[in-house]
């Protein structure tokens, strides 16, 4: 079904795959298949998985609710849509929170980033631009980026 050798990337092949799916056979509100569904179905890794999601969520056709899933929506619902960059900050600082990225260690690298995300290089910089102008990481000149430590984090 996929064309693993072909020129288009992988994540627009399922995103398309699953946009028909989403048009001819469900309704407003009904679940897409997760992410470790479509990991499973198209044996693909999980950010090739994201990003067919995110496709979908850029064109408006489904939308996500923390913790319980990706929906379809309704004709002019998830129209709205948040930049990538503060996706991208937005993950960070769950990240912090949640403790995967402890107090003065460093963010993963800005090269990491972009291909985590498959984002552009300023992408990154205005994601993490943003966490510093919040007070959740700091930089260091010629050294990166790093976690704030929490007395010096906005309050959650």
């Amino acid at each position: 079904m996929l064309d693993r050798s072909g020129d288009t990337y992988l994540y627009l092949q399922i995103s398309e795959v699953l946009k028909s799916r989403i048009t001819g056979k469900l309704s407003p509100g009904d679940l897409v298949i997760s992410e470790a569904g479509i990991q499973r179905e198209f044996r693909v890794a999980r950010t090739t998985a994201r990003r067919a999601i995110r496709v979908l969520r850029n064109q408006g056709l489904v939308h996500t609710r923390q913790g319980e899933g990706t929906f379809v929506s309704s004709p002019g619902e998830g129209a709205e849509q948040i930049p990538l960059y503060q996706q991208i900050a937005d993950e960070i600082r769950k990240r912090i929170k949640a403790g995967e990225l402890a107090a003065h260690r460093p963010l993963p690298r800005e090269v990491t980033l972009v291909r985590q995300y498959g984002a552009a290089r300023e992408t990154v910089r205005r994601a993490i631009a943003l966490l510093r102008e919040q007070g959740w990481v700091f930089t260091v000149p010629h050294r990166g980026s790093y976690v704030a430590p929490e007395e010096h984090r906005p309050p959650s």
